[in-house]
C-alpha cells in the first residue's frame, strides 16, 4: 500500500498538485497583503467590497420583514419576525425557480418575474431584506449594482443594473403601493448576520463563510481601516465582502493551469476553482486523466476513464464514501486491477485535502484580520454554510485540523464553526430590519 501511495504522491508533486507543498504561513501572509490592498483601493486579487451593513445593531422584536434569498437557481421568500427571545419565526416560505435558469432573459423580465413571486407578500411590508448572491457593488443606501450574473442564471442584461431600484419599478408596475426600502446583501453576509443573530453564545468576532458550488467569506472591519472610501464614521465598523474566490496570490499546479484554460472564465476566481463544489469534480477528472497518461492506473481503468465526459463533485464524494459501491468511479476501478481503487482513492483524497488546506488559509487570514478570538472563552465564530464544506468526505475535519495547528497553536486565535438553518433568509431579514 505504501508503494501505491508513493506513486500517487510522486505524480502529484511532479505536477505541483500536492497539499504537502502548500505552506500555510506564506499563503496567509499573501492573503493578508491582498486584503490590505483591497481595503485601500490598490490593485488586489481580493475586491474587499464594503457592504455598509453593521453587525451590531439590535434586532427589533415582533416586527415583520420580507426576506428574499436569490441564489444559484432558486428564489425563496418568506415573512420573518423575531420573538422576545430573538428567535426567528419564518412564515409563508415559498420557493421558485430563478428567472434565466432555462433561457436568457432581459432586464425587465428578470425583475418582473421576481416581483410576481412576491406580489402577494409585499404590501404589508415596508422593508425587504434581499440576499442577492451574485457579485454586486453595494452603495451607502444599501442598494446595489449587479456586477456579474453567474451560477447558471442567464441574464446578461441585468449586469450593471441597480437591483433594488429595478425590483421596486417592477413591483409598482404590478400595482404595488409606494417604494419599499430594499437592503441588498449577499449570502456570505447573510450567513454572518444569521449566526450572530441566532446564537445566545458570546463570541469574540464573526466570519461568514460559504463553500458550496462556489466560495466566499466576509468579516467585520473597522471603518478606519477602509481607506478607499472617504466619509465613513471612524468609530463604527461594517461587514466587508472579501470575494475570496478571486484570491490569486498562490501557486497553482500544472493541471490547475491546464484546466483553467478550458473554463468559460480563464484567470477569473482561480482560488474558487481549487476548492469549491463546481470545480473539485472536474479538476479531479482532469488529474485522473493525466494519471492515466503517466501509468498511474491499469489499462482497463484508463479505457473506462476515456469514456467519462464529466465528473461532478457529488460523484467524487460518493466514491470516497463507497469506493466499492454503486458510483461511477467505483465502477471504473472495479474493472481494473486490485491496486486501482487504492490509487484512485489516494489521488482524489489528496485533492480534497489540498482544498481543505487552502480553505484553512482563507479562514485563518480573515480571522487574523478580524483582530479577535484570542480569548478561548470567546472564540472567533465561523458561520459556515455550503454542501461542499459540510458533506464532502474529510473536508471539514481537515479544515478544523489546519485551523488548530496553525491558527490556534501558532497564532493564538481560537475558532468555533457553527451552522444556521435557513441562514440566507434569516440574515436577509436581520439586514432588512436593522439597516
Amino acid at each position: 500500500m505504501d508503494r501505491i501511495k508513493g506513486k500517487v504522491v510522486d505524480f502529484l508533486k511532479k505536477h505541483k498538485m500536492d497539499f504537502e507543498d502548500i505552506d500555510v504561513e506564506t499563503n496567509v501572509n499573501a492573503f493578508l497583503e491582498d486584503m490590505e490592498k483591497g481595503l485601500s483601493g490598490q490593485e488586489s486579487t481580493l475586491e474587499m467590497i464594503p457592504t455598509y451593513i453593521e453587525a451590531d445593531k439590535e434586532i427589533p422584536v415582533n416586527e415583520s420583514v420580507l426576506a428574499i434569498d436569490a441564489g444559484g437557481t432558486n428564489f425563496r421568500a418568506a415573512r420573518v419576525r423575531f420573538d422576545e427571545q430573538r428567535r426567528p419565526i419564518i412564515e409563508g416560505m415559498k420557493s421558485e425557480e430563478m428567472p434565466g435558469v432555462k433561457e436568457e432573459v432581459g432586464k425587465d423580465e428578470f425583475f418582473e418575474v421576481m416581483a410576481g413571486y412576491i406580489s402577494d407578500m409585499v404590501d404589508r411590508q415596508e422593508s425587504i431584506g434581499f440576499c442577492f448572491s451574485y457579485p454586486t457593488e453595494i452603495f451607502p443606501n444599501k442598494d446595489g449594482r449587479a456586477i456579474l450574473l453567474c451560477k447558471e442564471v442567464k441574464a446578461k442584461a441585468v449586469e450593471g443594473e441597480i437591483v433594488g431600484e429595478n425590483l421596486n419599478l417592477a413591483l409598482r408596475g404590478m400595482g404595488g403601493k409606494g417604494a419599499k426600502r430594499i437592503v441588498i446583501l449577499n449570502d456570505t453576509v447573510a450567513t454572518l448576520l444569521a449566526g450572530k443573530g441566532s446564537s445566545d453564545r458570546l463570541f469574540g468576532g464573526y466570519i461568514g463563510f460559504i463553500l458550496g458550488t462556489g466560495t466566499n467569506c466576509c468579516y467585520v472591519e473597522k471603518n478606519s481601516n477602509i481607506t478607499k472610501i472617504s466619509g465613513l464614521d471612524p468609530q463604527k465598523s461594517q461587514i466587508i465582502n472579501c470575494e475570496s474566490g478571486g484570491f490569486g496570490r498562490f501557486r497553482r499546479g500544472k493541471i490547475d493551469l491546464e484546466y483553467d484554460r478550458t473554463t468559460v472564465d480563464p484567470g477569473v476566481h482561480v482560488f474558487e476553482k481549487l476548492i469549491s463544489g463546481a470545480y473539485l469534480g472536474p479538476i479531479s477528472l482532469r488529474t485522473i486523466r493525466k494519471g492515466c497518461e503517466e501509468g498511474l492506473f491499469s489499462r482497463e481503468v484508463c479505457k473506462k476513464v476515456d469514456g467519462i465526459e464529466e465528473l461532478e463533485t457529488k460523484e467524487l464524494n460518493d466514491f470516497m464514501h463507497y469506493p466499492f459501491g454503486d458510483n461511477s468511479l467505483a465502477a471504473i476501478c472495479a474493472g481494473g486491477q486490485k491496486a486501482d481503487a487504492a490509487a484512485m482513492y489516494f489521488l482524489v483524497d489528496r485533492i480534497v485535502e489540498r482544498a481543505a488546506k487552502l480553505t484553512a488559509v482563507n479562514l485563518s487570514s480573515v480571522a487574523i484580520k478580524s483582530d479577535a478570538g484570542t480569548d478561548p472563552s470567546r472564540p472567533m465564530c465561523i458561520v459556515a454554510e455550503g454542501t461542499t464544506f459540510h458533506h464532502l468526505k474529510g473536508l471539514k475535519t481537515r479544515v478544523e485540523y489546519y485551523l488548530t495547528e496553525y491558527l490556534e497553536k501558532k497564532r493564538g486565535i481560537y475558532t468555533d464553526i457553527v451552522s444556521v438553518e435557513n441562514a440566507a433568509i434569516i440574515g436577509a431579514a436581520i439586514a432588512g430590519l436593522t439597516n
